[in-house]
């Protein structure tokens, strides 16, 4: 049995062909998701040695995906690959430099999957800062809620659960702030035009 699990989550099915031909033969296994949904899934349930992840894709997008892996410590330290044909879409969320995971343009060859691979497992290994573990939420004044002190005056942790139910509105919020950015956009041109 391999030892080392590579998960490519792309939902063409070329490209996740591709990637598994283009690795070199080794001690490996590859395992495809074709959605966010399903990838998220093998994340939570198998040991991986390195994730390979498309940016757009149904169910659950990439960034969605990638938004779960780093709230998640023991995930983060997972090496990580982040593919799209637009990188545009990537840096519109993630600002460059890509300090703690390697991006890869579509399409690409073997080299450049070999090096973003290597590149990813390096930066995987850099200390990065933990993110708060407190979730005390500040008032519209700036104050800290006193319903998230403790008896004993000090912060009270939320239950991860609490954390990813959060989390998850959170992303459903900025897809809606998303959408509606756009249909405002059309609207704008709509106008635009029609003034003319």
């Amino acid at each position: 049995m391999a030892s080392n699990k590579i998960l490519v989550i792309d939902d063409t099915t070329v490209v996740r062909v591709k990637v598994r031909e283009m690795l070199p033969p080794g001690n490996f296994e590859v395992l495809e998701a074709k959605d966010g949904l399903e990838g998220l899934n093998f994340i939570l349930q198998e040991k991986l040695s390195l994730i390979m992840l498309d940016f757009l894709l149904p169910k659950m997008s990439g960034w969605e995906v990638f938004q779960q892996i780093q709230a998640q410590p023991e995930l983060r330290k997972i090496p990580l690959v982040l593919m799209s044909g637009r990188k545009e879409e990537v840096t519109e969320k993630i600002p460059e430099p890509f300090e703690y995971f390697e991006f890869l343009g579509k399409p690409f060859d073997q080299k450049q999957l070999i090096a973003s691979i290597k590149l990813a497992m390096t930066k995987a290994k850099q200390p990065r800062p933990e993110p708060a573990s407190v979730a005390a939420v500040a008032g519209k004044n700036g104050v800290v809620n006193s319903s998230a002190i403790a008896p004993s005056g000090s912060l009270a942790i939320a239950p991860n659960s609490e954390i990813y139910a959060l989390n998850d509105k959170i992303v459903k919020m900025q897809a809606e702030i998303d959408g509606l950015k756009k249909q405002l956009t059309q609207v704008v041109t709509f106008i635009k035009q029609k003034i003319k």
